[in-house]
């Protein structure tokens, strides 16, 4: 196994142990915390652990993906721009469609509040 190889693999192991620390963690500050009059401390904590999580997860993901796809095609162009096809998904689902979610929703709670909706409606269906 080229050195290449060798340390992906370990970089993988080590990105999957931080990703599954970190996406576990807030249940346990959860636990610990709650009934301490915290919340605004455990929903900010939970939140950076979370991102943390979901970063090196698809990080996690893309490494053993080019790892297993050099291995398997050996092809390692093909295997660099297929993990990089998934790490570009994972980054487009998971970072920018809840921002433009999250941007779309603020301009439509400003539209409300322009036109003096009180209701908090608006919309068709709204």
């Amino acid at each position: 196994m080229p050195d290449f190889d060798k340390n992906l693999y370990v970089a993988t192991v080590v990105l999957g142990a931080v990703a599954t620390g970190a996406l576990i963690a807030p249940v346990a500050f959860h636990r610990f915390l709650t009934g301490h009059g915290m919340k605004p401390e455990l929903i900010h904590v939970a939140g950076r652990l979370i991102a943390t999580g979901l970063t090196t997860l698809a990080l996690t993901i893309a490494a053993a993906l080019l790892l297993l796809l050099r291995t398997a095609t050996g092809n390692p162009a093909a295997a660099w721009a297929l993990s990089g096809a998934v790490l570009l998904w994972f980054t487009t689902t998971w970072l920018v469609l809840p921002h433009m979610v999250l941007r779309r929703t603020a301009a439509r709670q400003e539209a409300t509040r322009e036109h003096g909706d009180t209701d908090g409606r608006s919309g068709l269906l709204g």
